[in-house]
């Protein structure tokens, strides 16, 4: 009994750190990064009621690579970030941060997601988590029919 309730003592002060190290880290300074591209997700798209709005892509210099050769390294990080988008004076403009949303590769902390650990900030708030530990259903499920492109969606521009 007295082994049990060590156990049970130790396992219930790792389980949260565990839990933890899979976590997704907030992408400081991402707006500094390499800009990939961007896109306006507009009514009529499939994807509008999730994302709809004004789409801005970041890498960080490991993702470049990926980009590049095909393959991401772990240590890559994507960025979406994504605004409302508004029309002022005949002109799409940025409204207000709806996501901030992140893929970070690392093969082993995230296998079960091809690699990549998944994450969505709330109105870009690094304390509001939008996908937890949903991110197998809410994002993989998404980006699985891409394998072939290391499940990422977007690419360089020439």
């Amino acid at each position: 009994m007295k082994r049990w309730l060590i156990g049970t003592a130790l396992l219930s002060l790792t389980a949260p750190a565990l839990a933890g190290e899979r976590d997704v880290p907030y992408p400081e300074g991402y707006r500094d990064w390499h800009h990939v591209k961007s896109m306006v997700i507009q009514e009529g798209n499939p994807l509008f009621a999730a994302f709809g709005g004004i789409h801005h892509i970041y890498a960080n210099k490991t993702a470049l690579e990926g980009y590049r050769s095909g393959k991401f390294p772990d240590g890559a990080v994507i960025v979406f970030d994504l605004l409302d988008a508004q029309s002022v004076d005949h002109a799409i403009v940025e409204g207000t941060r709806k996501v901030v949303g992140v893929m970070h590769k690392d093969a082993r902390r995230y296998a079960a997601t091809g690699g990549w650990g998944f994450e969505g900030f709330g109105g870009g708030d690094r304390n509001q988590r939008a996908v937890g530990d949903k991110a197998a259903t809410a994002c993989f499920a998404c980006h699985a029919p891409q394998k072939d492109h290391d499940y990422v969606y977007s690419a360089l521009r020439k």
